[in-house]
Parts: structure tokens; sequence; C-alpha cells
């Protein structure tokens, strides 16, 4: 008998507008339906914990997508790190000092070389790139997240590929309670 792993998913693009929600008890239900077990969810933005006998991350994330599918009845990205995976992301938010805001985008793909090279690059003394496997942590000083922001999920998304994006609070909440 293989023995459970456990799992955190980040959702992407849920409960944005009218035609996208996906509430808690119906991530719960389509985890479930996916042969996930011990599902548990943390607030209404898609962050989802699970353990399963899967070990492929690509095999789990494409189960899920099947399941929130069906579910949702529209597509969501879900992007999936191993508990030792997402508590490594945390702590590596510890390294990089004190900005007035810091996120984090989840990437679902390991990026190049090159990219990671292109993300870092674009930086600003303002706005701060730091990209560690499939963390993107962004940091900023004395700009904001919001319209003014240059660096954003949209940038690293046209850069690296699919990604979700947090605050930093968020993931280290998960990592705490999860990991």
């Amino acid at each position: 008998m293989r023995r459970m792993a456990t799992y955190v998913g980040f959702l992407r693009a849920i409960n944005l507008g009218a035609k996208r929600k996906f509430p808690k008890e119906a991530i719960v239900r389509a985890t479930e339906a996916a042969g996930m077990t011990d599902v548990a969810t943390y607030i209404n933005t898609g962050n989802v914990r699970f353990d399963t006998t899967l070990r492929s991350r690509a095999r789990i994330e494409s189960a899920l997508e099947d399941a929130y599918r069906e579910e949702a009845g529209f597509d969501v990205p879900t992007i999936v790190f191993t508990a030792k995976e997402l508590k490594a992301i945390a702590e590596r938010a510890l390294t990089f000092g004190e900005s007035e805001r810091h996120y984090v985008s989840l990437l679902k793909e390991e990026p190049s070389a090159a990219a990671v090279k292109a993300m870092e690059e674009a930086s600003t003394a303002r706005e701060v790139a730091k990209v560690g496997g499939r963390a993107v942590h962004l940091l900023y000083h004395g700009s904001s997240y919001g319209s003014d922001a240059k660096l954003t999920n949209v940038q690293v998304e046209k850069l690296l590929g699919v990604a979700t994006n947090r605050n930093l609070t968020v993931v280290s909440a998960l990592a705490q309670k999860w990991c």
C-alpha cells in the first residue's frame, strides 16, 4: 500500500466576477472526487490542502483540473506543491529583508534560466523580483501591487508561464498551518 503524501494546491483565477465563482465547499467536493483525501481549504481564494498516493505533480494537477472543470463549469488552472516545497518558499521569503508589500507568484512549471534572468532584470529600485524554483517573490518598496506596479502576476506570466499570486501573509499562514 502506497503512503499518503500531503500537497497544497493553488487555484488560479477563481472567485473573480460573477462568472468564475467556485466556493470552498465545491472545491472540497471536487478535490475529493479527484481521489484526494483529508481535504481542507483556507480562505476563499483557491488554497486547498489534500493527501494522495499519487506522486506525479502533473498527474495530480491534471486530475484536479478535470474535477474542477466538471464541478465549476470552467477551466481552473491548478498549481501544486508538496508541503515541503511550500515551507521552503515561505522560509526563503525571510531572506529578502523588509519590504512594504511582498507577493509570491507560484509557477506551474520550472522556468528556464533565460526566463529567470529576464524576470529579475525587470526589477527596479521600487519593485524587485526574486525567482527561486517555481516561486517568484515580488517585493515592493514605495510602490503598490495595484495599478501603478509594473511587476505583477501579469508580467510574471508573460515571462515565466502560468502562475497564480498570493500575498506573503497567506503563503506564510498556509506553510505554518499545513506544513
